[in-house]
């Protein structure tokens, strides 16, 4: 899931260098953090949180097969 949510967040940044995903995980959850620069924090997050809850559908969608709930934080 890191790799998927890294991927689409470079594609969409100014500062592709600057993007860092971190994954966290237990028996029942996976939490995935995504931190870009300052400058790209709206691309990422969209107009209305369009693109923020499209990277969230797709990481869900990917995560289907896995009994786990999927947390996409952005910061």
């Amino acid at each position: 899931m890191k790799e998927l949510v890294e991927v689409i967040a470079k594609a969409l940044v100014e500062n592709p260098d600057q993007v860092v995903v971190t994954e966290e995980s237990d028996d029942k959850e996976i939490t995935i953090t995504l931190n870009v620069a300052e400058s790209d924090m709206g691309k990422i997050i969209g107009k209305n949180g369009r693109i923020a809850q499209s990277i969230r559908a797709v990481v869900k969608a990917a995560a289907s097969k896995d009994s786990r709930h999927v947390n996409v934080k952005i910061s």
